[in-house]
């Protein structure tokens, strides 16, 4: 069995993970004389809690270790409203065995920090009450790199240069800048003199 455990690895976003549980077994396998150690860096009652993970491959050697950290906040997500404890370790452990090189495909990455970017990024865009003129799906509001509001189709997905779903965007939610090209001006006054009326 090699090392990156790619028999063993999950497809998640187009990209290869190895399950933090198929690292452990590995490791224990491989490395009868090493250990895998964590310590809570955080009070265990912290609305975040911080755990590190060591992960020595032979006592012979000491200081050749590797490190992992991990943060998890209390109800964020489905199992961090009663395990962010155990999620957190679960995490620092895969990490330290990443940087070992164990279970490293795509990404030292582990499939919970995926699960945790993912739930992050899907709660920072609010579902509008809307439906998409386009499928029927709610639109979803988001942001530019540089602040400005687009609607688009919840189905609509951008991954790895690829986009998926439903193509639906509206770049001009408002109608401010198309009210205003419709007048014949490009940009004769701002939108915030617009919305005064002083034009």
């Amino acid at each position: 069995m090699s090392k990156d455990l790619k028999d063993k690895a999950i497809s998640i976003k187009g990209k290869d993970y190895v399950l933090v549980a198929d690292r452990v077994i590995y490791f224990n396998q491989q490395y009868p004389n090493g250990a895998i150690t964590t310590k809570l860096l955080t009070t265990p009652d912290a609305d975040r809690v911080t755990i590190i993970a060591k992960v020595t491959p032979d006592f012979a050697t000491p200081e050749r270790f590797f490190t992992g950290h991990s943060q998890a906040t209390w109800g964020d997500g489905m199992v961090n409203k009663t395990a962010a404890l155990e999620n957190c370790e679960t995490s620092a452990v895969g990490r330290a065995l990443a940087m070992l090189g164990i279970g490293v495909i795509d990404s030292i990455s582990s499939v919970d920090e995926i699960n945790k970017a993912t739930n992050l990024e899907k709660a920072n865009t609010p579902t509008l009450d809307v439906e998409c003129p386009k499928c029927g799906n709610p639109l979803v509001e988001g942001k530019t790199k540089t602040g400005k509001t687009f609607h688009k189709c919840s189905t609509n997905k951008y991954e790895n240069g690829q986009s998926f779903g439903c193509s639906y965007v509206n770049w001009d939610p408002t109608g401010k800048e198309t009210e205003l090209k419709k007048r014949g001006w490009d940009n004769p006054i701002t939108v915030e003199d617009y919305e005064a009326g002083n034009y």
